[in-house]
């Protein structure tokens, strides 16, 4: 009898790719277009997979809704012209991750997916820049509600048609856990992401991507 499919997704911005500079120069682009203060750092981060307009509130709550359109029209727009004139190196892997990527991909009943507030074309660049051809379920912002709620992982599930016992979310931020727990998947947190890791309330966490591969055996006993 063979194994069952096994749905392993992963958020991209603090999970695969290391997005903090392009995200932070987008924002300090978006926020000076206004002529806002540029929020700290911090901040900045702390909304990372989010969707734009609610980042957008949550950033600059005071603004109101046509400045905060305005915020999110400006990010985009920075953050393609930087993507286009740097290409791959806008938002470099992290250390590991297109190698664990490739092994995953070769056990036949992995299906790998992600799970991300980046839109449609974001993701697309990214995985164009640096040859990630290995998801067949990709969900973005443009066609869900904002993480934390759980409908990427749910509609990664039935267009995969796997259970949720079956899958796991894989990120760096509360609000991939959250979303993973919402959806009734075993949670995974990286550690070297944009959350605090002590701020995520993971099923399991790892530290380093060659842990990854021996936890998903423990945890499906394969």
């Amino acid at each position: 009898m063979s194994a069952p499919l096994r749905l392993v997704l992963f958020d991209v911005d603090g999970t695969l790719a290391d997005s903090q500079r392009a995200i932070t120069a987008a924002m300090a682009a978006a926020f000076a277009s206004v002529d806002l203060p540029v929020p700290p750092r911090d901040a900045i981060l702390s909304i990372v997979g989010l969707s734009l307009p609610m980042a957008m509130a949550q950033l600059a709550p005071e603004a109101g809704p046509a400045v905060q359109d305005e915020l999110v029209a400006g990010y985009k727009q920075a953050y393609k012209a930087a993507r286009e004139q740097a290409g791959a190196g806008h938002s470099p892997l992290f250390p590991g991750a297109k190698e664990t990527l490739e092994a995953l991909h070769a056990v036949p009943e992995y299906l790998l997916g992600v799970a991300t507030g980046k839109s449609q074309r974001g993701l697309d660049a990214l995985i164009a820049a640096h040859e990630l051809n290995f998801f067949v379920t990709r969900q973005v912002a443009d066609h869900h509600p904002s993480k934390p709620h759980p409908s990427m992982v749910l509609t990664a599930l039935e267009e995969t048609g796997v259970e949720p016992s079956n899958a796991v979310m894989i990120g760096d931020t509360s609000f991939d856990i959250d979303m993973g727990h919402a959806a009734g998947v075993t949670t995974i947190a990286v550690d070297w992401g944009y959350h605090p890791a002590n701020q995520l309330k993971a099923d399991h966490m790892i530290s380093d991507f060659t842990a990854l591969a021996p936890l998903l055996q423990e945890i499906w006993k394969v």
